[in-house]
């Protein structure tokens, strides 16, 4: 199950060895009791995600998995917990990359989009906002700076997070940073 999950989401080999070791664990310690070894194996492949720094959702992993959302989290939790696994909130800057490279937009997007996120996360604009949301919105102000403009719907799509919640990371930034682009 770990293996087809990390193949579906195209991860490389060293996540899927890490989540199998992760899966391996849980079991050892008795944490398969009470869920299904299919939730716990998707748990494993996410939480194998965010410790390589891999940019993967939840959303992502239960779509790929046929499971749902809260199960996996619930099990990702427990593991966390059991296992005693320290991590780092998740960075936005992780997210970004992936959508702008599959919608065809340039190098320079990208960049901008990073620079962007770098000046939300030093005025402390990112600290309990969803990274997906504070990606898509950096993706789209860069998207209309370099003139290779996206639409939120696309973005939205492509970053699991509605076309609200980029509006309004949109709206934050455009406000609150004053971002001064070499183009």
């Amino acid at each position: 199950q770990v293996i087809t999950i990390s193949n579906r989401l195209q991860l490389p080999k060293n996540a899927m060895e890490n989540a199998s070791l992760i899966f391996r664990k849980a079991l050892k310690e008795g944490l398969s009791r009470g869920r299904s070894l299919e939730e716990l194996a998707a748990a494993s492949v996410y939480l194998s995600c965010r410790q390589l720094g891999i940019p993967r959702s939840l959303d992502q992993v239960s779509e790929i998995s046929g499971l749902r959302k809260t199960e996996i989290g619930r099990s990702y939790r427990l593991i966390v917990k059991e296992l005693d696994y320290k991590l780092p909130p998740p960075s936005p800057m992780e997210y970004v990359s992936r959508p702008l490279n599959e919608a065809g937009k340039s190098g320079k997007t990208e960049d901008i989009a990073y620079k962007i996120l770098l000046a939300a996360k030093e005025a402390r604009l990112t600290l309990g906002k969803a990274p997906t949301g504070l990606a898509a919105a950096a993706g789209y102000i860069a998207s209309i700076l370099t003139g290779e403009r996206m639409t939120q719907k696309e973005l939205a799509e492509k970053m699991k997070c509605t076309e609200v919640t980029i509006r309004n990371r949109y709206k934050e930034l455009v406000e609150k940073l004053m971002v001064i682009v070499e183009i």
